[in-house]
C-alpha cells in the first residue's frame, strides 16, 4: 500500500470535513495556550557562555567557586554622616547580614565602628575623629560626598540567577520596612539587581514589540491587501502561529533571552508572508473555480512551493546552530519553530475558513465583469512589464548588481564588532543609572582572573610564582590597577613575608580565616589571581588580555601547574573573534544548506542555484548599507547574513516556482517570466511590505541592539524584494536559455 501525498490528505480533510479540521485547530491552540504560561525569561552570562566548551566550563567553574557577586546599597540624604543616619545604616547592615547567602556587609559605618572599638559614635565630632585614622582614599570610596554613601553586600559564590533575584527582592523588602530617617533614600543596585530589572524590561519590551508589530500588520494589510475579501484573516493566522510557537516553547522548557525577543516580530513578518501567499492564491483560484477546487489548487500547488520557501528560510536559521553564542542558537531554533508553525496555520486555515465562510472574491478576473481594471491588476501588469525589460537586459543588470555586492563584501570587513553588553540595554533603565553612579563613585569594578590549577597549588614554589607574576603585571601593565591572591593573604598572616618552605606555609595558612581563604583558594588544587583593571573598550581589553597570555607563556607556573585567563571580561572580548569567524561561516553554511536542499528537490544544479544567486548579492548589499549607516556588528546583527539568506530565499523560490508553473502550461520563456512575475509579484510585494512593517516594530525597541537589528532587517527585506522582482527575472532568462540550448543539443536531428 503506497503512502498518500500529505497535501492530498489535507485536501481531502479540508474539502470533506472543514468543521472537523477547524475543531482540531482550536484544540491544538488551546493546548498551546497552556504552554505559553510556562515560558520564562533568561538573562545573564548563560545567554553568552557555551558551557560545553573548555572556555565555558572554566568560566562556569570560576563563577561557581570564586566569583562573589556584590549588591550595593546607595544611601542618600542631606547629611550622610549624621549620627542618626549612621545608626540607621548600622541597623540596616545587621538586618541584611542575617539574610541567607550573605557573607558580609561593609560600609562607612563599619569603618567608623572599627576605629572606635566596635561602638557607634554619638556626635559628629566623634565621627570626624574616627575618620581621621582612615586613609582619605578609603573614606572617599565609601563617602564620595556628604550627600551619599555606598555599602557593599557580598554574596556567596556560585549563586544561581534565580537565587540572586530572590536575594534582591528580599533586600528591597527589608529596605522598604526599615523606617529610614526623614529625607533618606536607599537604592538596591548591583549586577544582580541589573539582571533582575533587565528581565522585567525584556518581558515588557517583548509584549510591546509584539503589540506594535501586530498594529503595524493591521495597518499594512488594511492598506495593501484590500483587493481580497476577509483581508484581516492573515492577522488572525499569524496570531495563531505565534500562540503555537509560544506554546511549544513553554511545553519543551525553552527560555526567552534578549535576542529571542527579536524573533517574534521576525516571525510576525515572515508568518504574514505565508498567510498572504495562500490567501492570494485562494482568491485567484476562487475567481474562476468552485471553492472546493480553489482549495485543492491552493493546497496542492501553492502548498509545496511555499513549503520549499519555508524550508529554505529554515535552513538560514539552521545555520545559526554553529554559532558559539547560546542565545543565537536559541534564536535560530525559535525561528525554525515559528516559521513552521505559521506555515502550518496558513496552509490549513486559509482554505478551511474560505470554505466555511463560503468565500466570494471581491473582483472577477481581469477583463471580465463590468470591464473595470482593479489597481492590483494594473500593478500586476506593471510588474510583468518590469520583469520583461529586465529579462531583455539580463547581463547588464546582473553586472551592475554584482558590482554593488562586491563593494559591499569588501566594506563588510571594515565594520566594527561590538560585544559591550552595557551598550545593548536601555541607558535610561534605573538599574543602569544606579550602576553608573556606583562606578563613578567607587571606580572600575572590572577584573581579570587567572585560574591556577594543579595537584598542589599550596606549594611554596607555586605561591612564590603567583606573587612574582602579580608584581610583574602590576608594574609593567598600565591597564592593571592592582592584584590579590592567596599569596597576599599568606604574606599578611606570615609577618609580611612569603613562607620560605611548605612547613612555614602550612602554619601561615592555618591562621587565615576560612572565609578569607575561600575567596582565592579551593582545596589544594585550585586558586585564583584576581587582577583589577581600568574600564576599557573591547579592542583595548582584547590587546591587554593577549599581553597577559603572552606573559604566562614565557613565565609559566612551576611544572604540574597551569594558569589560564578567564572571567566575564575575557569572555566578552573573545566574542569579538568568535562573532567575526562565525558570521562568515554561518553565511556560507546557509548558502550550502539552501543549495543542497534545492538540489534534492529539483535534481538540477542550475535550478537549485537560480534562487541562491540573487541572495548572494543581497548579502553584499547588506554589508554596504551597514557600513554607510555606521551600524556595528553585535551578537544580534552577526546572524544577519544567514537570516537574510533564509528570508530572501522565500521570495526568489516563489518567483521561480510560479515561472516554471507557467512554463508547464505551455508558455515560452519570456512570456512565462512576464506572466509568472505579474501573477505572484503582487502577493510578494504585499507580503514583503507587510514583513517590513513587522520588522519595523523592532526599531522601536528600547534595547539598542534590537533596534539596530530592526533597522537593518527592514532594509534587508527591501533588498530581498528587489532581488526577487529585478534580479530573479535576469537569472531566470539566462538559466532558461541555457536549459533550452542543452535540450536542443540533446535532441536528435529531424529526419528528412
Amino acid at each position: 500500500m503506497s503512502l498518500k501525498n500529505p497535501f492530498d490528505l489535507l485536501v481531502g480533510a479540508v474539502t470533506g470535513r472543514p468543521r472537523v479540521v477547524m475543531a482540531a485547530v482550536v484544540v491544538l491552540l488551546a493546548i498551546a495556550l497552556v504552554g505559553t504560561s510556562m515560558v520564562s525569561m533568561q538573562t545573564g552570562s548563560d545567554t553568552y557562555i557555551d558551557k560545553d566548551t573548555e572556555r565555558g566550563m572554566l568560566l562556569d567553574k570560576y563563577s561557581s567557586t570564586f566569583q562573589s557577586d556584590s549588591i550595593m546599597l546607595i544611601i542618600e540624604s542631606d547629611d550622610i554622616l549624621n549620627p542618626d543616619i549612621l545608626a540607621y545604616t548600622d541597623r540596616l547592615h545587621r538586618d541584611l547580614e542575617d539574610e541567607r547567602s550573605v557573607t558580609g556587609v561593609s560600609g562607612i559605618v563599619d569603618l567608623v565602628k572599627q576605629m572606635r572599638g566596635g561602638t557607634l559614635p554619638g556626635s559628629k565630632a566623634e565621627i570626624a575623629m574616627a575618620l581621621e585614622g582612615v586613609p582619605a582614599e578609603i573614606v572617599e570610596r565609601y563617602v564620595p560626598s556628604n550627600l551619599m554613601t555606598i555599602s557593599v553586600i557580598t554574596l556567596e559564590p556560585g549563586l544561581s540567577q534565580e537565587s540572586q533575584a530572590a536575594v534582591v527582592e528580599n533586600f528591597e523588602s527589608i529596605v522598604a520596612l526599615s523606617n529610614p530617617p526623614p529625607g533618606v533614600e536607599v537604592i538596591v543596585t548591583g549586577n544582580a539587581a541589573f539582571q533582575q530589572q533587565m528581565g522585567e524590561e525584556m518581558g515588557a519590551s517583548m509584549g510591546q514589540l509584539i503589540l506594535i508589530a501586530m498594529i503595524l500588520m493591521v495597518i499594512a494589510v488594511g492598506l495593501l491587501f484590500s483587493h481580497v475579501r476577509y483581508r484581516f484573516l492573515s492577522i488572525a493566522i499569524v496570531a495563531s502561529g505565534l500562540v503555537l510557537t509560544f506554546g511549544i516553547m513553554g511545553l519543551v522548557g525553552m527560555q526567552i533571552s534578549m535576542v529571542a525577543i527579536a524573533a517574534f516580530p521576525v516571525l510576525i513578518g515572515i508568518g504574514i508572508d505565508y498567510a498572504i501567499q495562500f490567501h492570494s492564491r485562494f482568491d485567484e483560484e476562487a475567481r474562476s473555480a468552485p471553492l472546493d477546487q480553489a482549495a485543492k489548487t491552493t493546497i496542492s500547488k501553492a502548498g509545496p512551493a511555499v513549503l520549499y520557501a519555508m524550508v529554505a528560510t529554515s535552513m538560514g536559521f539552521l545555520a545559526m546552530m554553529i554559532s558559539p553564542i547560546p542565545m543565537l542558537r536559541d534564536f535560530g531554533v525559535l525561528c525554525i519553530i515559528g516559521v513552521a508553525s505559521c506555515y502550518i496555520m496558513a496552509l490549513v486555515l486559509v482554505p478551511t475558513v474560505g470554505i466555511l465562510l463560503k468565500y466570494r472574491p471581491k473582483y472577477p478576473p481581469a477583463g471580465e465583469g463590468n470591464g473595470k481594471t482593479h489597481h492590483i491588476e494594473k500593478y500586476n501588469t506593471a510588474l510583468g512589464s518590469v520583469a520583461t525589460r529586465v529579462a531583455k537586459s539580463a547581463v547588464p543588470v546582473l553586472i551592475l548588481c554584482a558590482l554593488v555586492a562586491f563593494v559591499g563584501f569588501q566594506l563588510d570587513q571594515e565594520i566594527i564588532i561590538n560585544t559591550n553588553e552595557d551598550s545593548f540595554v536601555p541607558q535610561d533603565m534605573p538599574a543602569v543609572i544606579d550602576l553608573n553612579k556606583v562606578s563613578r563613585t567607587m571606580g572600575s569594578t572590572s577584573s581579570l582572573p587567572i585560574y591556577v590549577r594543579g595537584d598542589n597549588v599550596l606549594d611554596a614554589q607555586t605561591i612564590a610564582w603567583m606573587y612574582q607574576f602579580q608584581q610583574y603585571e602590576v608594574t609593567r601593565n598600565d591597564k592593571i590597577t592592582g592584584s590579590a591572591s592567596i599569596a597576599d593573604l599568606l604574606m599578611r598572616y606570615n609577618g609580611g613575608g612569603l613562607p620560605v618552605d611548605n612547613g612555614e606555609l602550612k602554619v601561615a595558612l592555618a591562621k587565615i580565616p576560612e572565609a578569607e581563604q575561600k575567596r582565592y583558594l579551593s582545596g589544594n588544587s585550585e586558586a585564583i589571581i584576581e587582577f583589577s583593571t581600568i574600564d576599557m573598550e573591547n579592542e583595548v581589553a582584547m590587546s591587554m588580555i593577549d599581553d597577559v597570555r603572552r606573559d604566562l607563556s614565557w613565565n609559566p607556573p612551576p611544572p604540574g601547574v597551569t594558569a589560564t585567563v578567564t572571567g566575564m571580561g575575557e569572555m566578552f572580548t573573545n566574542l569579538i573573534d568568535e562573532i567575526s569567524r562565525s558570521k562568515i561561516t554561518m553565511t556560507l553554511l546557509a548558502f550550502g544548506l539552501i543549495f543542497g536542499f534545492l538540489f534534492l528537490v529539483y535534481r538540477k544544479v542550475g535550478r537549485a542555484a537560480t534562487p541562491v544567486i540573487p541572495i548572494m548579492m543581497i548579502v553584499g548589499w547588506n554589508g554596504l548599507i551597514m557600513w554607510l549607516l555606521g551600524i556595528d556588528y553585535t551578537p544580534m546583527t552577526a546572524v544577519l547574513g544567514s537570516m537574510s539568506i533564509g528570508v530572501a530565499s522565500e521570495y526568489t523560490i516563489l518567483i521561480m516556482e510560479r515561472v516554471y508553473e507557467e512554463r508547464e502550461r505551455g508558455l515560452a520563456l519570456l512570456p512565462a517570466i512576464t506572466q509568472g512575475v505579474g501573477r505572484i509579484g503582487t502577493a510578494i510585494t504585499v507580503s514583503g511590505l507587510t514583513t517590513v512593517f513587522g520588522f519595523a516594530a523592532l526599531i522601536t525597541s528600547s534595547f539598542n541592539m534590537i533596534s539596530n537589528f530592526g533597522l537593518v532587517t527592514v532594509i534587508t527585506v527591501g533588498f530581498s524584494l528587489i532581488g526577487a522582482i529585478v534580479v530573479m527575472p535576469a537569472i531566470l532568462v539566462l538559466v532558461g536559455r541555457l536549459e533550452e540550448r542543452k535540450r536542443d543539443t540533446a535532441s536528435p536531428p529531424v529526419q528528412g
